[in-house]
């Protein structure tokens, strides 16, 4: 008799369950605090209850733990020195998603040779989180696989849903139930109509299939996600973060009955995918909060150790210590500049009555 059953299925092999990866490598109460003090600080900034500008800022995508512990050693002690003025989150990127193929990300092939040792790439990255939250410094992530949050989304503050998935269903109903603030990017065309609709569906219960602690299949019932934001990043035709965009978006969300809180992304269409334009968008960015826009919550910056990018594939003996196989990205000493811009532009604001 012929099959119809798994075609293009070549193997299935069972993972460990979130639960059992948690109980190995748990949250100290360390970790824990460092988390849920900046959710809720991040919160405060979305109902405009506390007057510092959010900051997501690292690597466009963690490939060399080593590096990424390496750029945490010099973010920490910056992100403490600046906390009165900014929330400083490091950005931890394990998945990517890709318009055709491409490297998907630590989670995904954590030896960068295409084995796709998933198990060894979730330990990974809830390793690394640990390590980060046990520092004191908070991280940001962007949530694309609806599995894998399970698995180490308790050590995530901050996450975005990406320009590519901003208008699925699956992602809208995901971040309805997760513990953190949410950004909703613009999708690649520019539609900021797509984020606003994510926002207002993140805010609603929901009810859709995933996977309970112990990895079994399962109805999931949310409760809705109220600490939702737009990310404005740009889009294919150019950048959308100028004074005259932001009064568009001010409408737009306020008609929806939404706090008028946006992020301005630096890189990707708002700097002409060139990476060193990002401290001109930034400085745009001062330069309206100088003037007293208030809707402009913070800022994303993609940042590494060093300048630029590099090719990949490629060996991994070859690649350049500390440089991006993703988007290029400013250098620590850039990156040091654009945080010290923005922090001295919030300090000389007026204090919130």
């Amino acid at each position: 008799m012929r099959t119809t059953n798994n075609l293009h299925v070549v193997d299935a092999v069972p993972l460990v369950s979130p639960e059992a990866l948690r109980t190995d490598l748990p949250m100290s109460p360390t970790a824990t605090e460092t988390v849920a003090h900046a959710r809720d600080a991040i919160a405060d900034i979305i109902r405009g209850d506390d007057h510092r500008r959010l900051v997501v800022v690292g690597p466009c995508s963690i490939h060399d733990v080593v590096a990424a512990r390496e750029y945490a050693q010099f973010l920490a002690p910056l992100a403490h020195e600046l906390r009165d003025s900014l929330v400083i989150l490091m950005r931890v990127y394990f998945e990517k998603p890709r318009t055709t193929i491409g490297w998907k990300g630590l989670v995904n092939d954590p030896h960068l040779d295409g084995s796709y040792d998933m198990p060894t790439g979730l330990r990974m990255a809830r390793s690394l989180l640990l390590e980060l939250a046990e520092m004191g410094l908070p991280a940001a992530t962007e949530i694309l696989d609806p599995i894998t949050p399970q698995y180490f989304a308790e050590l995530i503050s901050w996450a975005a849903v990406g320009a590519r998935t901003t208008e699925s269903q699956t992602h809208r109903e995901m971040a309805s139930g997760l513990s953190m603030p949410i950004g909703f990017k613009n999708s690649t065309d520019g539609s900021l109509q797509a984020a606003v609709n994510a926002m207002q569906s993140a805010r609603q219960p929901h009810r859709f299939l995933g996977i309970n602690q112990w990895g079994q299949v399962s109805v999931i019932h949310t409760t809705g996600n109220r600490h939702t934001h737009v990310v404005l990043r740009g889009s294919e035709s150019g950048p959308n973060y100028s004074s005259e965009h932001l009064t568009g978006v001010r409408a737009m969300l306020e008609t929806a009955g939404y706090p008028p809180q946006v992020m301005i992304d630096c890189s990707h269409g708002n700097s002409e995918k060139d990476y060193r334009r990002q401290p001109q968008v930034l400085d745009d960015v001062c330069k309206q909060i100088a003037d007293g826009e208030s809707m402009i919550m913070g800022a994303m910056i993609e940042s590494n150790l060093v300048a630029g990018k590099q090719a990949f594939p490629q060996p991994v003996a070859d690649l350049r210590y500390g440089q991006s196989i993703t988007d290029a990205c400013v250098d620590c000493a850039t990156t040091e500049s654009m945080l010290r811009q923005l922090a001295r532009t919030v300090a000389q604001q007026p204090s919130p009555a």
